[in-house]
């Protein structure tokens, strides 16, 4: 087992190696040790390693940051973090540590943590994914994945923590820019001293990259010093499938109409509408209007066409994703007008009644009202 050192301090540097090669039925073979941080990680990121020991109070770029730049570039490396306070256990162990040992280092607590990394290092991780393969993700409704193995089958991912899994969307919504890190701890641990706020940060990143490494190289989060930014290769996503084109198709006309039929029946609902993040409202209420603007469209083409079938299709939809738009019930209503369905447009009326005075205690406007009432007096009028 190839072992690096890091620790700002000689003496315990000099004592924790030699504690090591004590354990010499183990096969370990410290190839490295470094007082300075950056050495160090330069030197780990360019040789062949499997296991570091890291200071966490390391001068300049502590021990936990530290880990998690080693993690970005090598997932599969083993880290123990050595300090001399127990409260750094959690995070330890949180950040893909396999042990933390508290200083002075005792010889029978570091022959245990050598033992169980001998498991980790013999055991690396099936690559599941054919290569060049394409992977789709729905972000509209809530955000679901095609599975590695299984194409065609789709399924959330597993996220450790609720914190990582927003942490993963709002890098997917800005997916290609810079995202600040504490722009990230602002919106998610406001609450947090930064000194306990970043390791979070740094857990959440090392947790969304071990849940997508079965997808390999189709996701791929860099960090800067200020921030991350999220790439993706091969992954199609519903809401730039459906966008692009809506924008690029924008005509309303027969020879587009199967295709605008098939590509709406991707928006299943509104973007992310499953969570409640506040971030996301601009962006769900931007995909929304297009939604509607392209449906009503498409709705007013049919009833124009006569068509009346699909157009009532299509109001109905409208009306079932966002039962609060008052024009599709209006829109239906003059429909079965047309169509001598008397009984029908006084349904719809009365949903639509019912669905702005149970969530917003509102009637409904007063030209549908005005409309409605002209209407039912001219049915009476004639029975």
């Amino acid at each position: 087992m190839k072992v690096i050192l890091v620790d700002d301090e000689p003496l315990a540097l000099k004592y924790l190696e030699r504690q090591l090669l004590k354990l010499n039925t183990m096969s370990i073979d410290v190839i490295g040790t470094y007082t300075n941080p950056f050495e160090g990680r330069n030197e780990i990121l360019a040789r062949n390693v499997d296991i570091v020991f890291l200071d966490i109070s390391l001068p300049e770029l502590n021990g936990i940051e530290l880990a998690e730049q080693l993690l970005e570039q090598k997932p599969h490396l083993c880290i123990v973090f050595v300090t001399g306070y127990h409260e750094y256990a959690v995070t330890a162990f949180e950040l893909n540590a396999v042990d933390y040992i508290v200083k002075p280092v005792q010889l029978d607590r570091l022959a245990k943590t050598m033992e169980r990394l001998r498991s980790r290092i013999v055991s690396k991780p099936e690559v599941t994914i054919e290569p060049n393969r394409k992977i789709r993700m729905t972000m509209f409704r809530q955000v679901m994945i095609e599975q590695p193995n299984e194409p065609g089958q789709f399924a959330m991912l597993h996220w450790r923590t609720t914190r990582a899994q927003e942490v993963f969307i709002y890098l997917l919504q800005h997916r290609g820019q810079l995202v600040r890190k504490a722009a990230l701890i602002d919106m998610l641990w406001p609450e947090f001293d930064m000194d306990k706020a970043y390791p979070q940060l740094y857990t959440a990143i090392y947790h969304i990259r071990k849940t997508l490494e079965p997808y390999n190289s189709r996701f791929q989060i860099t960090n800067t010093r200020e921030g991350y930014v999220l790439n993706m290769e091969d992954v199609e996503l519903d809401t730039e499938e459906w966008e692009n084109w809506f924008t690029s198709n924008s005509a309303i006309t027969a020879d587009l109409m199967e295709r605008h039929t098939e590509m709406l029946k991707l928006y299943t609902g509104d973007y992310l509408q499953e969570y409640d993040y506040w971030w996301a409202e601009g962006e769900r209420q931007r995909l929304k209007e297009l939604w509607l603007s392209v449906s009503f469209s498409m709705a007013e083409w049919y009833a124009d066409q006569e068509r009346f079938d699909e157009a009532l299709l299509c109001y109905s939809s409208i009306q079932r994703l966002h039962p609060l738009e008052e024009r599709s019930y209006f829109s239906l209503m003059k429909i079965y007008n047309l169509q001598d369905n008397p009984g029908q447009v006084h349904r719809q009326y009365i949903l639509l009644s019912q669905v702005l005075q149970e969530e917003m205690e509102e009637e409904p406007n007063p030209y549908i009202k005005k409309w409605y009432e002209e209407w039912s007096a001219g049915v009476q009028s004639t029975t």
